[in-house]
């Protein structure tokens, strides 16, 4: 079997990142999109939060699971028998971090992991987690960007936070 992993931390998922996960069910036998607990970032969604979201967007692509990990990437994939990781690219200036980060891991993991990149289909090149949120903190339409799912999903967090700074 082949399989491959998608880490991110997917906060929200965008529908670039549904693009990705959807070719990529087509290139393997089962495709594992891994939430990354990173702790450098201040997310809007829990861990629990963003698995579940993926698990909704992804409900209908039999051969894509959704599972969180807290550590190195390549070790998880390394537990699920994953030796390849995917990774989107938007533009020139997304390639060279993921280069350095596919180098590492490769290394880390012993010339056991390698990374495929996909570029991101053209009416999502614009697009990233980071875009959206701040489109959202400002009240802009957010519809061309998300799952009508994840908008709703995206709404009622601003609004708890919103009462949450109220008090």
């Amino acid at each position: 079997m082949k399989a491959a992993i998608y880490p991110g931390s997917f906060d929200p998922v965008t529908l670039g990142h549904i693009d990705i996960i959807e070719r990529a069910s087509r290139m393997f036998d089962e495709v594992t999109v891994c939430v990354l607990d990173n702790k450098a970032k201040t997310p809007l969604f829990s861990v629990d939060e963003r698995v579940k979201m993926l698990q909704k967007v992804c409900e209908n692509i039999s051969n894509v699971r959704v599972d969180s990990y807290y550590g190195l990437m390549v070790d998880y994939a390394r537990s699920i028998g994953a030796h390849v990781s995917i990774r989107g690219l938007r533009a020139v200036t997304d390639f060279e971090y993921e280069l350095q980060l596919a180098q590492t891991n490769r290394m880390l993991s012993n010339g056991d992991l390698d990374t495929i990149f996909l570029t991101t289909s053209a009416k999502y090149s614009y697009l990233n987690s980071s875009g959206v949120k701040e489109i959202a903190a400002f009240g802009g339409d957010i519809s061309k960007c998300v799952t009508p799912y994840v908008e709703g999903l995206i709404w009622e967090k601003l609004r708890e936070r919103a009462k949450k700074a109220e008090n």
